[in-house]
């Protein structure tokens, strides 16, 4: 109540995953006092002799333990804090589903308590462990086969999709195209298979994705996607552009791998862009770049062909073999 003195007791560092940044903004800076402790992070860096700096962490208390995909990199080591004791069996389990089941799990119960306890094991042996105490925070060095690459463009394997995927050579030029900085939301229409969009995510933790596909069963199979390459956060719009762009907040930037000439669907995302956005849009029909080049005359931006071969067997021998060339419009508003 306004006038009378209030204390929120909170555990360790209120705004390191904390509370903190929930009960600020609403006490006036000149009437608050905060007095960190030390934090989970702090404390399980401690036992683990790991340099705080060098280490990942992810608060997963409320969001899938799926997220932890996108961050299994060889070597790494990851902090993960999570709700529950069966949330530890739960991030095992993800682990091994993600071919990572060779990963020590570090699990470090009731920090800095009479409760305190700390054990470790291989991912896939702790799949089934039921005796956990919460509080309690995981430490993941990270080890695996068929780890995801850091780069742009990803095997074309790791998407599951019905034919309509933007190829790994063409993903990783558009992504470049793209330029994703950061902090910045990116609509991908048309977005078949999602990969896109979800590269657009893994390339920095802050970027946000709207996914807008038309079909239902390719909308399934991007949330199906996005989950499986540990990008739960991935809006996915079922409906057909433009009438689905309404209402959606303003890009950052726009790719366009569906639907370019149907018409208003160029124009309404345009004009959606924020100033200062990227749009790119990839054709391989004659038809769709007949619609770029008309567009480019209009607002300018920069036409590229991609051409792509690939060796292939012909009879005993080897030759080139070539894929359909892609015609890429790149707009900076």
């Amino acid at each position: 109540m306004r006038g009378r003195p209030v204390c929120a007791l909170v555990s360790g560092d209120p705004f390191w995953f904390g509370a903190g940044a929930v009960i600020a903004p609403h006490v006036p800076p000149g009437e608050r006092i905060v007095i960190p402790a030390v934090s989970t992070v702090s404390l399980a860096c401690a036992r683990l002799a790991w340099r705080v700096e060098e280490t990942v962490v992810l608060g997963l208390h409320a969001r899938p333990l799926s997220v932890v995909r996108s961050h299994l990199r060889r070597r790494a080591r990851l902090l993960v804090l999570v709700r529950d004791g069966q949330s530890v069996s739960a991030l095992a389990r993800e682990l091994t589903a993600a071919n990572a089941g060779g990963s020590i799990l570090t699990i470090l119960e009731a920090l800095g308590g009479p409760r305190e306890r700390v054990t470790s094991g291989r991912a896939e042996f702790l799949v089934d462990r039921a005796d956990t105490q919460a509080p309690v925070c995981v430490g993941v060095e990270v080890k695996g086969s068929g780890l995801l690459p850091l780069g742009p463009g990803l095997p074309d394997e790791a998407f599951s999709h019905d034919g309509q995927l933007t190829k790994r050579e063409i993903r990783a030029v558009t992504l470049s195209s793209l330029a994703p900085r950061g902090d910045e939301l990116l609509w991908d229409v048309g977005a078949g298979s999602g990969s896109i969009a979800i590269e657009w995510l893994l390339a920095h933790r802050a970027n946000r994705a709207i996914a807008l596909e038309a079909r239902s069963a390719r909308a399934a199979r991007i949330r199906e996607n996005a989950m499986t390459l540990g990008v739960p956060h991935l809006e996915v719009h079922e409906g057909a552009a433009p009438g689905v762009c309404v209402g959606l907040p303003e890009p950052d930037a726009i790719f366009v791998g569906g639907g370019a000439t149907v018409p208003g669907v160029l124009e309404t995302c345009w004009v959606a862009l924020a100033t200062g956005g990227r749009m790119v849009v990839n054709a391989v029909t004659l038809e769709t770049e007949a619609r770029l080049i008309a567009f480019a005359r209009e607002h300018g931006g920069e036409l590229v062909r991609i051409g792509l071969e690939r060796a292939e067997p012909i009879g005993n021998f080897m030759g080139w073999r070539a894929a359909m060339p892609v015609v890429q419009w790149i707009g900076r508003k």
